[in-house]
């Protein structure tokens, strides 16, 4: 098994969904001893947003690119490779502003290729990163799962089934900010939720 794993939490060491997600993987390993684990952080290393200069080397031609617009899709090159060889990835999300990250973002953006993570066919469209698991960590200060105010998990499903990823689990961590108690039923429900998503 090779286990890629995303932090997209700003706050390092103190992030709840990078430590739950950290959990999440220590119980993937348990089962499968010989996992390969590449680890992707986002905040120790942002990856550069989608911008006009990025399209631009994008949408060039190979043999056409410049240096600087080779070594920026070179950046995204990596991080498709990393998806497309991982069997599992396991990502922590927190929620900000009732959105995902825009570190977390720019990764997605960066992994959805015409040609390469997804294609258009004369039926539409077709995803090509078949046959994965997705592991989606929420941590979240208030609660707002299964309400009108989650677009986090409606985003989510809908990119990674674009890419072709349809085994896509979610483990909550909410309540975070609602008190030492919330806090504490949130994790334990989260590690609760860890266990039932890696047996499914």
């Amino acid at each position: 098994m090779n286990i890629l794993q995303i932090k997209s939490s700003a706050r390092g060491a103190a992030s709840h969904s990078s430590a739950i997600a950290d959990d999440l993987v220590l119980r993937l390993r348990l089962g499968h001893p010989h996992a390969r684990l590449t680890l992707r952080d986002l905040n120790a290393t942002p990856h550069p947003v989608l911008d006009e200069a990025a399209l631009g080397a994008l949408f060039t031609p190979a043999a056409n690119r410049t240096p600087e617009q080779a070594a920026r899709v070179a950046l995204d090159d990596a991080l498709i490779a990393e998806i497309e060889a991982a069997d599992v990835v396991v990502i922590g999300v927190p929620m900000y502003n009732f959105a995902v990250p825009a570190q977390l973002k720019n990764w997605i953006d960066a992994i959805t290729r015409v040609g390469v993570t997804f294609r258009y066919t004369e039926k539409g469209s077709e995803g090509l990163l078949k046959g994965k698991t997705v592991y989606a960590v929420l941590a979240r200060g208030g609660k707002y799962r299964d309400t009108p105010a989650d677009s986090q998990v409606p985003y989510l499903k809908t990119i990674f089934s674009f890419l072709g990823i349809t085994d896509l689990r979610f483990v909550y961590a909410e309540g975070l900010n609602m008190g030492e108690q919330a806090a504490h039923d949130a994790l334990t429900s989260a590690h609760q939720q860890i266990e039932e998503a890696v047996a499914a």
